[in-house]
């Protein structure tokens, strides 16, 4: 079995050079500066370890061919202004030191000496990784509330910067923060095991010294003495503090049903629970369309599992996507087996059968439900801190309370590319705001101004979606997406918000570097 992501680098292999089976040339040889353009990248080998060697301008750099988060093969990936961006889930890697500049990855490149002789390039000796700086400098210790992807990124990015006073971590999960994109995808799916969910293992944090103080539900804040409140009335004092409490899952009260045979999808601890219920299940009623309702759907249809799924919309995601991709995401469960009850909701239960609002009654072992989530902003509002529809920040993540900052999921900011107060949530872009909030907490003054991405695997298939929109005027599709290649994209007034693709991996990372070029000009 191989690690969490293998299926989409298997897919991403198989439409590249380096995935051919061609023999891989040898880089420490030389190769010729001439054979390949401005942008272009080659994998071959230096000594045992595979390479890729990448052309920027009039320089060369030579780092691992796979990313460090789900080891995407990089050389489908682009090269932007000195930066090396992952097709997979665009991770960003600086080609000179291999630092990785944007989650989701979180851990840097490998890379190799490059000399350039005449007209001949050569790959020389692996470089030795730069120990991490330490510093003095910032808060004299910071409070991280949350244990989610927000809160950890922040705390890695505050290591990595060289802070090296204290770190607490408060989560109220019982588990190490984890990898939550996967728990309604390869874990649920049974193709994950336990111990690949966790970000980093207990002893990473030991050895970054950050305290992970789990199973602790935090009240509230004091924004006076930067103090975080325990649920058991316990307080502790920190120099800053930055919230990052995320979103909890919407809950449904279904007349007559066996609370027991409910279930909801964020912690892994809710992963677990419905993957312990699986055994002899034959049906499960998933309530709910949205991302992670098909998401749940199509993992338990991996298992075999019959799946209905029960929604009041007449297209799956239209709202959020439009209807065009709504359709197809549909057609495609539909070709899975998976059988769609729109239009309708959960009215009742009577026993192992859930009755519709149509009339219909299912047959269902367990109900997951997936119908949204809401941020969790009530230890922000028992605070004082400026709550509207998620916690206040100003472009610089800082909360309405001097020290404080808040990420992720819970968090509304200014965005420069809509001109709006937006709250999104995405496991990618709250790492992203975890990372700019870290350096903040430092003294840096950052703007938060990352384009918004995610991705929705269904099966063998992976949308990605780039940039934001609320609403469109118009929508641009360009191929085919029942043949797998296609984009489409949402305007308003004549402008591109927003750009989802299938198949077009290169093409959705060309849409970030046109989303973040178009925020640079109407700054």
């Amino acid at each position: 079995m191989e690690d969490p992501g293998e299926a989409e680098e298997a897919h991403m292999a198989g439409q590249s050079s380096a995935g051919d089976g061609a023999p891989k040339p040898d880089l420490a040889a030389g190769t010729p500066a001439g054979s390949f353009a401005d942008g272009q990248m080659i994998v071959g080998t230096v000594g045992g370890d595979e390479v890729l060697l990448a052309r920027a301008g009039d320089r060369f750099f030579a780092v691992r061919p796979s990313c460090t988060h789900y080891r995407g093969p990089l050389a489908e990936g682009i090269i932007v202004d000195g930066t090396l961006r992952c097709p997979l889930h665009h991770a960003c890697f600086d080609l000179a030191t291999g630092e990785a500049l944007r989650a989701p990855a979180l851990d840097p490149l490998p890379c190799w000496r490059v000399e350039r002789v005449g007209d001949t390039v050569f790959v020389r000796e692996k470089l030795a990784a730069s120990p991490a700086p330490r510093s003095q400098k910032g808060p004299a210790s910071i409070g991280i509330v949350g244990g989610g992807a927000a809160g950890a990124a922040a705390a890695e990015m505050l290591r990595r910067e060289g802070y090296s006073r204290p770190i607490v971590l408060f989560s109220a999960d019982a588990d190490l923060p984890v990898d939550r994109p996967n728990l309604s995808k390869d874990y649920l799916a049974g193709e994950a095991q336990d111990d690949w969910i966790p970000l980093w293992p207990r002893e990473w944090f030991d050895q970054q010294q950050i305290e992970l103080s789990l199973g602790s539900r935090v009240a509230s804040v004091d924004t006076a003495t930067h103090g975080v409140v325990l649920a058991d009335g316990s307080k502790r004092l920190f120099g800053a503090l930055l919230l990052t409490t995320g979103a909890d899952p919407v809950r449904l009260a279904i007349p007559g049903i066996d609370e027991s045979r409910v279930h909801y999808l964020r912690s892994f601890a809710d992963s677990r629970a419905i993957v312990g219920r699986l055994s002899g299940a034959k049906r499960v009623v998933v309530v709910g369309a949205s991302f992670i309702g098909l998401e749940v759907a199509a993992s338990l249809r991996v298992r075999g599992i019959a799946v209905d799924v029960v929604a009041p919309e007449r297209v799956p995601l239209e709202r959020v996507m439009g209807a065009e991709i709504g359709r197809f995401v549909q057609s495609l469960h539909e070709t899975h087996g998976v059988r769609f009850h729109l239009g309708q909701t959960a009215a009742s239960a009577d026993g192992s059968r859930v009755r519709l609002s149509g009339g219909d009654a299912l047959e269902a072992d367990l109900v997951v439900v997936g119908v949204g989530v809401r941020p969790a902003v009530d230890v922000a509002e028992r605070s004082g801190i400026a709550v509207d529809r998620g916690i206040v920040v100003d472009q610089y993540l800082q909360t309405s309370a001097a020290g404080v900052y808040a990420a992720g999921d819970a968090a509304r900011w200014p965005d420069p590319h809509t001109g709006q107060r937006i709250r999104v949530e995405h496991w990618v872009l709250a790492e992203r705001m975890g990372q700019t909030a870290a350096r903040n907490l430092l003294g840096g003054r950052e703007p938060f101004d990352a384009v918004p991405f995610f991705w929705s695997q269904h099966y063998d298939v992976t949308i990605r979606y780039v940039g934001h929109a609320e609403r469109w005027d118009a929508v641009r599709v360009d191929g085919s997406l029942d043949a797998r290649d296609g984009s489409v994209s949402f305007l308003l007034g004549g402008r591109t918000l927003a750009v989802a693709t299938v198949g077009r991996d290169r093409e959705n990372l060309r849409a970030a570097v046109q989303l973040e070029r178009s925020m640079a000009t109407t700054a």
